[in-house]
């Protein structure tokens, strides 16, 4: 199954998704990827929808992957007595350590590590950012917070709360979160999305537990991430830009620019980049998005993110089919407008200096001065195929590969049509596949060019020194005979 548009579409797999009758509706809908969300999933239904979409990867031939998102640490109030209290504004109110019900001057959080980071004048947010709160001071025991209130209003029980300005002395992995990782581990998941990232620590201690059997994507939702942004793209997969709680934690307008900012950085890497959060949210309960959501998506897509994402729209809603049909619709109209490749190619980097990204970029101008059909690209690790991504050709691009984990992986980058097949024994066979798979993948006709990109000797990870040009024959005179 060939997609019409080179942005990737992720989609969040809810409750109701446990056979592979109804996560095909996703897929023939338009979804490259299945989101499974962690802090709510049952182990039961994760093992059925997993073997679901391996079912369904099977019928059709097409390496799907599949992203485990776990919880990460959820930081929420106490209790308090009757469920929710009302916080007026200019009041003075008190966190502590005491286990015993709240009320509308102090109440239990229990969170050391929070003790432990604030500091005066550090905001506090809760409830999503509905009350706003600045911490005035802390007893010498580090066991109370004094805050003032400036934005009051209810406040209920085990609500949120987020902070902003703290940089807070905890990991992005809970204990949850490590019983889970293994889980999905064993499963074979293809990408692990981190929750709450703070520092490039975060992924590290998340690399040694993964070693190497899943991709990671670092989730960019905390200020603190964003100054050592570099770091973590550096030791991430890829990253997503989750909007919804850098939203709170941040004024909502610098969101826009920031995700600008974020995108292009990742390109910069050669990293993903997933763009999640609020894109469709209206279609939770309505057929239709509003323009406003449309142009969310649109404006996604024209930054070249990766891919795009859907949350409670295709999880939870009302409208799951039509909300993946409608990101899909959306980002075809994107890609054939006039102004797409210029404003894509506008934020194209320069190579780096190595033999491989050299070639990926001599792949790219080659094809598209020649106007060649097909960019193929032989890829066991992923690598080359991502180094061909960021360089967004305007030319269709097929990667090539054996390792089924590696076209899983790669089914979440920019315009890489992922096709699993065996290593080509010799140099004549591996123009013979390449020509052969862009035929019947529908990417090129009979007489057409191709430009394939490969590394002698074959076999060998990390090789790519290789480009050739080929025409895509006829078929073999035996299989024209049969057919007559």
């Amino acid at each position: 199954m060939r997609r019409n548009r080179r942005v990737k579409i992720i989609a969040t797999l809810g409750p109701a998704y446990t056979d592979m009758a109804s996560i095909e509706k996703l897929f023939v809908a338009g979804a490259d990827v299945f989101r499974i969300n962690m802090s709510h999933a049952q182990y039961d239904l994760v093992r059925a929808q997993h073997t679901a979409i391996r079912e369904l990867e099977s019928k059709y031939s097409r390496p799907i992957g599949i992203l485990a998102d776990l919880q990460g640490p959820k930081l929420r109030v106490g209790e308090f007595a009757g469920e929710r209290v009302t916080l007026k504004n200019d009041a003075i109110f008190t966190f502590d350590q005491v286990k015993s019900p709240g009320d509308d001057k102090r109440v239990h959080l229990p969170h050391p590590p929070i003790f432990e980071g604030v500091e005066p004048g550090h905001v506090l947010l809760l409830d999503d950012g509905k009350l706003r709160m600045r911490v005035i001071g802390t007893n010498k025991a580090r066991t109370e917070i004094q805050a003032k209130v400036e934005v009051g209003g209810t406040l209920a029980s085990r609500k949120g709360i987020s902070l902003p300005d703290t940089l807070l002395p905890l990991g992005a992995l809970t204990d949850k979160d490590k019983t889970d990782l293994q889980f999905v581990l064993s499963l074979g998941v293809d990408w692990v999305a981190l929750s709450f990232v703070q520092r490039w620590e975060d992924v590290a201690e998340a690399s040694k537990l993964i070693e190497k059997r899943a991709a990671i994507m670092a989730k960019i939702e905390k200020p603190a991430a964003l100054t050592d942004l570099d770091h973590i793209i550096e030791l991430a997969d890829g990253i997503m830009i989750a909007r919804g709680d850098l939203g709170v934690e941040l004024p909502v307008q610098k969101v826009p620019g920031l995700q600008k900012r974020m995108t292009r950085r990742a390109r910069k890497a050669g990293k993903p980049v997933v763009v999640a959060t609020q894109m469709l949210e209206s279609m939770i309960t309505a057929p239709v998005p509003t323009r406003a959501e449309v142009s969310d998506v649109a404006t996604a897509v024209y930054e070249g993110a990766d891919a795009i994402m859907l949350s409670a729209e295709s999880a939870v809603g009302q409208f799951p089919v039509e909300s993946v049909s409608m990101m899909d619709k959306v980002a075809q109209e994107v890609e054939q407008d006039g102004l797409y490749d210029a404003i894509i190619h506008a934020q194209r980097t320069e190579p780096d200096a190595t033999g491989a990204d050299a070639i990926a970029n001599a792949a790219r101008t080659i094809a598209e001065t020649l106007q060649l059909s097909a960019i193929v690209c032989y890829t066991a690790t992923g690598s080359t195929g991502l180094r061909v991504a960021r360089e967004r050709p305007k030319t269709p691009v097929i990667a090539l590969t054996p390792v089924p984990a590696t076209g899983r992986r790669l089914a979440l980058a920019w315009g890489l049509h992922c096709v699993l097949t065996q290593e080509p024994a010799n140099q004549a066979e591996m123009v013979e596949k390449a020509c052969r798979i862009a035929l019947e993948e529908g990417f090129a006709s009979r007489g057409e060019r191709i430009i394939i990109t490969a590394g002698v000797p074959l076999a060998q990870p990390g090789t790519t020194n290789m480009l050739r040009i080929a025409y895509v024959g006829e078929q073999p005179a035996q299989k024209v005979a049969a057919k007559k």
